[in-house]
């Protein structure tokens, strides 16, 4: 599929987020900022190149494998009060997919505990993976979201704020092969509930709505991640960044594990006042990010043509 390599090389930006020159005050800073807040304004995300370990991309992965490879009974444990869907999966609407979230994985105690729960007898090598991959990853988020504070012009403090209020979930998906009269559709068109969402994929398989509707495949990287504006960040831009529509379809012979670090909005969060004026009137209200989630599967906010703007749009 060159063709399809070579349009996302050209229609979504691909960010070097391991050249050694992109500090802030740079001008290498300054340019790549606007970069990356034009293609979340455009298209919703970009492609960010930045290097992780193999040994710990080989282990988070394997880590991953293990866990989705527990009985169903210890996958479904509750691990969490927030309304994140710890587990997800054995739906019917889209049978190759399954899920599991950890809970503030930045966080090596939490990172113990979660552990514990699927292996009572524990398992270090679990443990010790998904701290070091989340907080690995989590670097290239808080540099993402310095970018865009800094391209709109807004103080650092704030965006040091909304970080040190941020709430942090490892997502590891599973796709299994289809079966004979299956469908190839591994998670259907959908924007994110969250802030942000950097994916990683181990085979290729996630696709990307442009502005203009045409979709691009992902290639497979361990050092290409897929930056996803989520619909909080839409509400916190006051719609001048657009969540990011995004599908996973099954096209390989084996099972495919990708991982995505989620953030979510940890208080209370509404627009930037900085981003309302006279050409973006104010178009949401304070925004709950647990409230939402709550909302999210219910059947008002299934049927909305926005879940989001169904939720607190003015």
């Amino acid at each position: 599929m060159m063709g399809s390599e070579r349009e996302c090389e050209i229609s979504l930006p691909v960010i070097d987020f391991s050249n050694e020159d992109l500090k802030p005050g740079t001008q290498t800073w300054v340019s790549t900022c606007d970069v990356v807040r034009g293609a979340l304004e455009h298209h919703g995300g970009f492609l960010a190149h930045y290097n992780i370990d193999p040994l710990l991309h080989d282990s988070i992965f394997s880590a991953m494998e293990q866990l989705l490879a527990l009985p169903l009974e210890t996958k479904m444990q509750h691990t969490t009060d927030k309304p994140i869907y710890s587990y997800a999966g054995q739906r019917p609407d889209i049978p190759l997919y399954e899920s599991m979230a950890i809970d503030n994985p930045l966080n090596a105690k939490d990172c113990h505990k979660y552990t514990t729960t699927m292996w009572p007898q524990g398992n270090d090598q679990f443990s010790e993976s998904v701290n070091s991959y989340a907080k690995k990853v989590a670097e290239l988020d808080y540099m993402v979201k310095r970018m865009v504070f800094g391209s709109y012009g807004l103080e650092n403090q704030k965006c040091e704020s909304l970080i040190e209020s941020t709430d942090y979930i490892l997502r590891c998906y599973k796709y299994r092969t289809p079966k004979v009269g299956e469908t190839n559709l591994g998670v259907r068109p959908h924007t994110d509930s969250g802030f942000l969402t950097i994916l990683n994929q181990r085979l290729t398989g996630l696709e990307i709505q442009l502005e203009n509707g045409e979709w691009i495949q992902v290639d497979a990287s361990p050092s290409m991640f897929a930056v996803l504006a989520g619909d909080a960040f839409m509400v916190w831009s006051n719609d001048r960044i657009r969540s990011c529509v995004h599908r996973v379809l099954m096209n390989s012979k084996v099972e495919r594990y990708s991982l995505g670090l989620l953030s979510y909005a940890g208080k209370v969060m509404e627009a930037e006042e900085k981003l309302v004026d006279e050409e973006h009137p104010l178009r949401y209200k304070p925004f709950d990010h647990y409230g939402y989630l709550r909302f999210f599967l219910t059947e008002e906010a299934v049927k909305a043509a926005s879940r989001i703007k169904a939720y607190c749009g003015i």
